[in-house]
């Protein structure tokens, strides 16, 4: 190898090595907080189902402790239909609201969950589906945001309630605050019950540090409650 050889060679290494040094803030940036649009269609709710609501309502408990295994994308589809999922051609959903002003959104951290990949996604109970918006695993990240509580880090998914508070305060002005609070106890015991009809565990939580919740779900409003969902 002559000289003139290895002098193009080291040209070339000198500026492959600089393009990988300028692009690998945006590679990392690609595969861990990728904004996509993606959307996951879910399957379809059922209306019907083996435990009756008084049974659910008895059996209801906040439960810690999963086992490491998914949960469907059918269970996933449950529980968000029971969240805010659509029941009527009105566009009325599964819990009551104010207004009906309808201040929150639901987010999803799935960790596991059969045919999906690990990530953040938005639920559009228009749809009734799913939308991406950061591949990966965040449920590390959320246990620590979450003021290192365990079992949100092992749970299958975490379901996350955020609140849009000028909903429904343009509406009722300050009174409207104690109305989305209220809101997000009727949403609460509904992913309650649809677990525990599932056989299904949760727990909701509202310690944590809102900015680093917010932060984790790339929104701007206002997270007021944590479910971990596992299998039991």
């Amino acid at each position: 190898m002559n000289y003139r050889t290895v002098a193009y060679s080291v040209v070339i290494m000198v500026l492959v090595s600089s393009a990988l040094l300028l692009l690998k803030p945006y590679l990392g940036t690609l595969s861990e907080t990728e904004v996509s649009g993606e959307l996951i269609l879910l399957p379809e709710p059922r209306r019907t189902g083996e435990m009756s609501v008084e049974e659910a309502i008895a059996e209801r408990r906040s439960i810690r402790s999963y086992r490491d295994e998914p949960l469907t994308l059918s269970e996933l589809s449950q529980l968000l239909w029971a969240a805010q999922g659509i029941t009527s051609s009105n566009g009325y959903r599964s819990a009551p609201s104010a207004g009906p002003t309808y201040p929150f959104e639901v987010y999803v951290v799935v960790g596991k969950v059969t045919g999906m990949s690990p990530g953040v996604y938005h639920y559009i109970p228009e749809k009734h589906a799913l939308e991406l918006v950061r591949s990966g695993d965040f449920r590390g990240a959320l246990q620590d945001a979450c003021l290192g509580q365990e079992w949100v880090g092992k749970a299958a998914v975490d379901i996350v309630l955020v609140a849009f508070y000028e909903r429904t305060t343009k509406v009722y002005g300050e009174r409207g605050i104690r109305y989305v609070h209220m809101e997000a106890g009727h949403i609460g015991q509904n992913i309650y019950l649809q677990a525990t009809a599932l056989g299904l565990g949760t727990v909701a939580i509202g310690a944590f540090d809102d900015n680093a919740v917010a932060e984790i779900l790339g929104t701007n409003g206002d997270p007021l409650y944590v479910f971990p969902v596992g299998r039991l």
